[in-house]
């Protein structure tokens, strides 16, 4: 997949709108009862951005990350500022937030996991690990989310983290409207991105 491994500029997000999507199949039968099902196992988000920015500086800088990502090829981090850490909102990742694994005696490397969502861009530097409680050295791969220990859990030893992240996304449109309203100063139709897996 093609990802470039880098940030949009938070104050470029501020205002931004979204959330969580499902897909649901809904079937009426004959008799007036519905079966539902999904094809996703996991929630994918999106989100509006751009709508906010009055500043013509801004608006360049997103249609040259936009042009940089050249519209929806390329995919790059984004933070959202609603649901970007392990834990609880507000609060400072800790080494027991999630559960990411237990040990068998021979593993190594975890996946970071929130709940049962995968994360696989956390923050270079974020990510702090504890075995049954006890912080661990770890090393963990900012592109993929990979966590490795020095030394393998024991059986039955909980393996944890905490740590901060972005969402993997890219932009879902090909096109980037601008209207100049005074010399300084613009309107920007609001510019959407979706969450892709990587």
């Amino acid at each position: 997949m093609s990802f470039h491994e880098v940030s949009l500029p938070a104050r470029l997000a501020f205002g931004s709108t979204g959330g969580v999507e499902r897909r649901t199949e809904v079937v009426t039968l004959g008799s007036g009862f519905e079966r539902r099902s999904t094809p996703w196992a996991q929630g994918r988000r999106r989100w509006l951005i751009g709508a906010s920015l009055r500043s013509l500086a801004d608006m360049a800088e997103l249609v040259a990350f936009f042009e940089a990502r050249r519209g929806r090829l390329y995919g790059f981090r984004f933070r959202d500022f609603m649901d970007f850490r392990s834990g609880a909102p507000g609060a400072m990742p800790a080494a027991t937030d999630q559960a990411i694994g237990t040990g068998d005696g021979t593993t190594t490397q975890f996946q970071l996991v929130k709940g049962e969502r995968v994360i696989a861009k956390p923050v270079a530097g974020s990510v702090i690990v504890a075995v049954d409680g006890a912080p661990v050295e770890a090393e963990a791969e900012a592109a993929t989310g990979l966590v490795t220990l020095n030394v393998a859990p024991a059986e039955g030893a909980v393996v944890t983290a905490g740590f901060l992240f972005d969402v993997p996304v890219r932009f879902d449109a090909d096109r980037i409207d601008v209207t100049l309203e005074s010399f300084d100063a613009g309107r920007m139709a609001a510019v959407p991105l979706v969450e892709v897996r990587v």
